[in-house]
């Protein structure tokens, strides 16, 4: 049986460098740049590449990338300080405050209010 040694999600985007800066600003770090062909920015626990896109696509909900915080009132602070609009939602796991990157892929922190 093989290992898997490496995962990532990819996402599609219209902007390479503004994508990079919008990912860093929230707190991901860049781990690799291939120029304008491919780029791969990380939090802890994910790896997310992003590619150029050929053409503009439409947003789809069917898949949304969270980032689990200590402080929701951190990130809504900075969130307000890049000026991106973001809704806040509140469950019995935790709190959270849902946006878009620049491309309209739906993106989370979470502030949890249970032990895992």
């Amino acid at each position: 049986m093989y290992a898997i040694k490496t995962s990532n999600v990819t996402i599609m985007v219209q902007d390479m460098d503004k994508s990079i800066d919008f990912y860093k600003n929230i707190g991901l770090e860049l781990k690799q740049r291939w120029d304008n062909h491919y780029a791969q920015v990380e939090a802890p626990g994910v790896v997310i590449g992003l590619h150029p896109a050929k053409e503009a696509s439409t947003a789809t909900n069917s898949i949304s990338i969270g980032f689990g915080v200590d402080s929701l009132d951190e990130v809504k602070t900075r969130l307000q300080q890049l000026g991106i609009a973001y809704e806040t939602a509140e469950d019995k796991a935790g709190k959270y405050a849902h946006f878009s990157d620049p491309d309209k892929t739906l993106l989370y922190f979470m502030e949890s209010t249970i032990e895992w």
